[in-house]
Order: structure tokens, then C-alpha cells, then sequence
């Protein structure tokens, strides 16, 4: 006999089975629901079947009862149409805390069980597969009754179940992957979580990190929905993200979305009301999923109905609130100057809007409405990925540039920054050198003119001792006269940029030949008189701080300086005879230090190449 159902569909009395097709469970299964307190019993079940309190299923290819927190039966009387002995499998393909089938052959008075959890991955349950299986054998001809227990807390009843053979159910486990698209889909929200860690590396703009948590987390949770994670996943890793909760991973997947949102959209900067309403929430969250994972155990071992019903509302609450929350943001920022942006994050986001709706209405009993596999949450994520991997493209892209600008920006201060600084430091130096050529200056020469005065000389040659003082302090004296003038002249050359450079470098080499030991050759391509006047300022600095280290401490007796004018670089060599030095001690000189900042300014490059015969010095500075 067969009856109509309110939704058109036809509930058989009895389910054909045949070695190839029939009927799906839905078109002959009745169900009834029952407080968890009462004591489960498959006699009990079967003599309130017989009353009439098992009715049809509101839905077709799945018991979906929405938000309810009861212990469900579903009862089918089977036959074996088949002319040989077949095996058969009942699978859920959902998660089940726990469900139990009782099958009774036809003539038999008790009841068979098998038991099993979704708790245990694949390879550890009573049939191993992703989806909770149970095994049962008819004869040829033979009917059976079935009652399929289940006893799930996680706030919704959705429980998409089928009755096949055994060997139809192992070739579409082996096919699963391809049919419903997880081979490419896995692939692809893996690489687009990459994608961004690799931005993340050049950026380190927190977003991208969102944007792998995002990916992760809805990856497990659509792993989840079908069953997969009991294949792929080890079993610690697999009973600690259900022990999170799968929808709970859904409501982390929707934090971090808020904190991708607020991050794109710029919102702590316009709009600090919203922003720190969406970073509540988003914590509220996170806590609550903390929460729920500590308590949920607890209550469920305690037989309790209302905490658990409390604690999946307040997830549900927490997920609509999300939702409401980011089109609330994305409306604020349409209405203002930043449309644009909003636009186009709302269209990312509608995508996987629509899928979580359609996802979301199943889950809760309202619809049953699959028009895709795995699911529409599924390809809405894809979609969102792809337009969200654009924008942040974009967006990686915009940052390179305003970093660019930046670093210009930072560089053009730095060089004016230098710039004065060394202008400071030139008008010290001309103050100094000033004070030497004109106070100390004439006071040393006036002073060697009044000891070689006649009156100060008859006064000594009375004495063979003072004559051999007077004449060592004559000679002292004309020597601090010339170290003054060298002086003066190394810290204000002759003014250059008006063809003075030459001239400059040529009576530096000779105020240090006075003394005859180095002798110091000078040597400088007429071209250079030609260069802009910081250039030549900077190159006779760097020059004179080389001449004047080889002087004091390579105890040479040749030195030579030259300045080479080539086509885009100018060349500045120092070399001696001396005793060499040990390159990392020079290093940490002051005068080394002092002529590497210079020609880091001027963006010129050192080479030093020193041995105990001698050393080379040279300076390349680009023009």
C-alpha cells in the first residue's frame, strides 16, 4: 500500500531492494522522535510504530528536522528482490554522535544490533568508510524490519541516509572524490591559502594571514559536512577539530571574514563605531567556541537538555549576528566616498552569502533545497576566493606602489637631511679653518718673526746652550706655522666649482711635500673643474681624508692622488709604498668610516686592497 505525503512525494509501505537500483530510503521511511532521558529500546520503538506514532518524513533524500535537540527513529520494512543472497549497507552521511540499527529478518522475535559512532574515523568503525555505515544480509526473497536509532546533540537534524548493496556503496566511496569535486576544490582552497602566505612574506600585512585561517577553517568544516575528514585526517587531529565542532568552525571562518572586511575596507580609520563592534563580536566568538568546546562535554554527560539547546541557539545567534553585521559595514561604506571598495568587497561576499544561506536554511529544517555538489556553500566559496584573490592582488599591488612612494619619499628626506647636515658641517669647517688662517695663523708668524728679531739673537749668542735652543724653537715654530696652514687649507680648499678643484687637490700635495718625507704626487683630469660643485665638494673631502691617513700611519715614502674624469664615474685613487694595514681594524677608523659615508652619499663605492708593500685606495663615484 502507498500514501501521500504533504509534499507530493509517494511513501511506499515496504522498500524493494535489487542488486542495481530502487527506490530511495526516503520514499518508504517513517520516523518518530523521543526525549534522550527516555531509555532507548528498538521493542519499544516497534510497539509505538504499531500505534501509529512513526510518521513520513516531511522531506525527499533526507530527514532534515531543523533546530531540535531529540533522539530520532527511523523505521523501513525491506525486501530482497534480488534471486541470490545480497549484503546491504545503511549509511548516514552526516556526523552522528552515536546511532545504533536493530534489524529483525521476517519470522524472527529479536532484534539484531550494531553499533557505531561518528567519533571513530574510517578505519575504526563497524564498516569503514567516510559516511557511518551499517552492514546487514537479506536472502533471496527475504523481508526484514529496520530501525535505525540516532542520537546526535549538535542542534540540528539533518540526516541524509541511503540503503544500497554492498558493492554499489564501496564504488561510489571510490568515486566520491571525483563526483562531488573534491579533488580540484581541495586543491584549489589550498593553493589560494598559499597564495596569500606568500603575499604575507612581502607585505606582512595581516590580512593574508586572516585570509589562510578564513580558508582553513570552512575547508575543514565542507571536509566535515561530507564525510571526507574521517579519511584524510590522522585520528588525534580529526576528534579535536570535532570536539571544536563543525559549525563552530564555521562561526571562526565568519570572525576571521570580519576582520578581512575591516582590514580591505580601511574601517578602523573611517569607521571606528563599526570597527570596534565588528572586533567584539568577532571575540565573542572566538570565546564562545572556547566556551562551547569546554562545556558542551559536560552537559551532554550529565543528560541535560537545556544547556546544550542553549549553547547551539547561542551559536546560531552568534552566526545570524555576524552575517547582519558585515552587510550592515558593506551598506555604511556604500553610502560614502568609498563606494567603490564596498562594491566590490560585497560582491565577494554575496557569493558565499548565497551559499551559506541555502546551507544554513537546510541546516535548519527550513528547506531542503540541493542543486549542486558537494553543496552551495562549496562553490560559493569559490567564487568568493577568486574575486577576493583578485582584490587582494590589487591590493598587494597598491601597497607595492605606496611603499615605493614611500621609500621616495623617505630617501628625498634623508638626502636633505644629509645635505644640510654636511652643509652644516662645511661652514664649521670654513669656520675653523677661518680661526686658524687668521688668529692663530699671523700669532705663530708674528711670533717666529719677533725670535728671529736682532735684539732676541744678541741676547742668546752670549750663551752656546740657549743659541741651540733658540734655534730648535725657531724650527718648532716654523713647523706648527706650516701645520696651521695645511691645516687651514685642508678644511677650506680653494673654492670649488669655479675651476679650482685641480688647484685645490695640487696645493693640498704641496703644503705636504714641505716636509719632504712622503713626497706626495698630485694628479687630476682638467674635466673635473666641469662637475657640480657638491660633487667636487664631497671628492676633495674623500681625497684629502685618504692623503692625509696615508701620510700619519703608512710610514711610506711615495704617495700619490688622483682624480679620474670617465664618461659616468669618477675615479679617485690613493696609493702608497707603505706598510699596509689590516682592512678589518681600518675598517672601524674614523677615517675610513668618515670617506665610506661619503661615498654612500654621493652613492660611489670603497675598495681597499692593502699588503705589506703597499696600498690602494680607490673611490668611484658616479656622476
Amino acid at each position: 500500500m502507498a500514501q501521500a505525503t504533504d509534499d507530493s512525494h509517494t511513501v511506499l509501505d515496504t522498500l524493494y531492494l535489487d542488486g542495481e537500483n530502487h527506490t530511495h530510503v526516503s520514499e518508504a521511511y517513517r520516523y518518530y522522535t523521543e526525549p534522550f532521558s527516555v531509555a532507548p529500546s528498538p521493542e519499544r520503538a516497534d510497539s509505538l510504530w504499531r500505534t501509529g506514532a512513526f510518521g513520513p518524513g516531511r522531506w525527499h533524500k533526507a530527514l532534515s528536522l531543523g533546530f531540535l535537540h531529540q533522539r530520532v527513529w527511523q523505521r523501513i520494512a525491506v525486501a530482497n528482490t534480488s534471486a541470490q543472497r545480497s549484503r546491504y549497507v545503511w549509511s548516514i552521511y552526516n556526523f552522528t554522535d552515536s546511532a545504533t540499527l536493530y534489524f529483525r529478518a521476517q519470522g524472527g522475535q529479536s532484534f539484531q544490533t550494531i553499533t557505531a559512532s561518528s567519533w571513530q574515523p574510517a578505519r575504526e568503525r563497524a564498516f569503514p568508510g567516510r559516511s557511518l555505515s551499517f552492514p546487514f544480509t537479506l536472502e533471496a526473497g527475504q523481508r526484514a524490519v529496520l530501525y535505525l536509532r540516532v542520537d546526535h546533540r549538535a542542534g540540528a537534524l539533518y540526516l541524509p541516509t541511503y540503503i544500497e548493496t554492498t558493492e554499489q556503496y564501496l564504488a561510489s566511496e571510490v568515486q566520491a572524490p571525483f563526483e562531488r569535486h573534491w579533488i580540484w576544490l581541495l586543491g584549489f582552497y589550498v593553493s589560494s591559502a598559499l597564495f596569500n602566505l606568500v603575499l604575507f612574506t612581502f607585505l606582512r600585512d595581516r590580512i593574508h594571514i586572516w585570509y589562510g585561517v578564513y580558508v582553513l577553517c570552512l575547508t575543514l568544516f565542507l571536509l566535515m559536512e561530507d564525510g571526507f575528514d574521517a579519511w584524510v585526517l590522522p585520528t588525534l587531529l580529526y576528534r579535536a577539530i570535532w570536539s571544536v565542532g563543525q559549525f563552530n568552525l564555521l562561526l571562526l571562518a565568519a570572525a576571521c571574514g570580519i576582520q578581512i572586511m575591516q582590514a580591505f575596507l580601511r574601517l578602523q580609520a573611517g569607521w571606528p563605531r563599526l570597527y570596534r563592534l565588528g572586533r567584539w563580536l568577532a571575540g565573542a566568538a572566538a570565546v564562545f567556541v572556547v566556551a562551547y568546546a569546554l562545556l558542551f562535554p559536560v552537559a551532554v554527560q550529565a543528560n541535560d537538555v537545556i544547556y546544550p539547546t542553549v549553547l547551539n541557539a547561542t551559536r546560531e545567534v552568534l552566526l545570524l549576528a555576524l552575517a547582519v553585521y558585515t552587510w550592515m559595514c558593506l551598506v555604511a561604506v556604500l553610502l560614502s566616498r568609498r563606494r567603490r571598495m564596498a562594491a566590490y568587497y560585497a560582491l565577494t561576499y554575496f557569493f558565499f552569502f548565497v551559499g551559506f544561506m541555502l546551507f544554513w536554511l537546510n541546516h535548519l529544517g527550513l528547506t531542503n533545497f540541493n542543486i549542486i555538489r558537494p553543496n552551495a556553500l562549496a562553490w560559493g566559496l569559490v567564487l568568493e576566493l577568486l574575486v577576493l584573490s583578485a582584490l587582494l592582488t590589487g591590493r598587494f599591488r597598491d601597497t607595492l606602489r605606496q611603499n615605493e612612494k614611500l621609500r621616495v619619499r623617505q630617501l628625498r628626506v634623508r638626502n636633505a637631511q644629509s645635505a644640510r647636515l654636511i652643509a652644516a658641517q662645511e661652514e664649521e669647517r670654513a669656520q675653523l679653518a677661518r680661526e686658524l688662517h687668521d688668529a692663530l695663523g699671523p700669532n705663530l708668524a708674528a711670533l717666529h718673526m719677533a725670535w728671529q728679531g736682532q735684539a732676541l739673537r744678541e741676547a742668546l749668542a752670549s750663551s752656546p746652550a740657549a743659541t741651540a735652543v733658540a734655534h730648535h724653537t725657531e724650527l718648532l715654530l716654523r713647523h706648527l706655522r706650516d701645520e696651521v696652514r695645511t691645516y687651514s687649507h685642508t678644511l677650506l680648499p680653494v673654492e670649488p666649482g669655479q675651476g679650482k678643484l685641480c688647484e685645490s687637490i695640487s696645493m693640498l700635495a704641496e703644503l705636504h711635500n714641505v716636509y719632504g718625507s712622503p713626497v706626495v704626487q698630485a694628479y687630476c683630469d682638467s674635466s673635473l673643474d666641469e662637475l657640480p660643485a657638491p660633487l667636487q665638494q664631497g671628492a676633495y673631502r674623500i681625497a684629502a681624508e685618504l692623503l692625509n691617513n696615508a701620510i700619519r700611519h703608512s710610514r711610506a715614502k711615495e704617495v700619490s692622488v688622483q682624480l679620474l674624469h670617465h664618461p659616468t664615474e669618477l675615479e679617485i685613487l690613493v696609493e702608497d709604498n707603505g706598510r699596509g694595514f689590516e682592512q678589518k681594524g681600518a675598517a672601524a677608523g674614523i677615517g675610513l668610516r668618515g670617506v665610506r659615508a661619503r661615498a654612500d652619499y654621493l652613492r660611489g663605492q670603497l675598495y681597499i686592497d692593502s699588503s705589506p708593500h703597499g696600498t690602494s685606495i680607490v673611490v668611484r663615484i658616479p656622476c
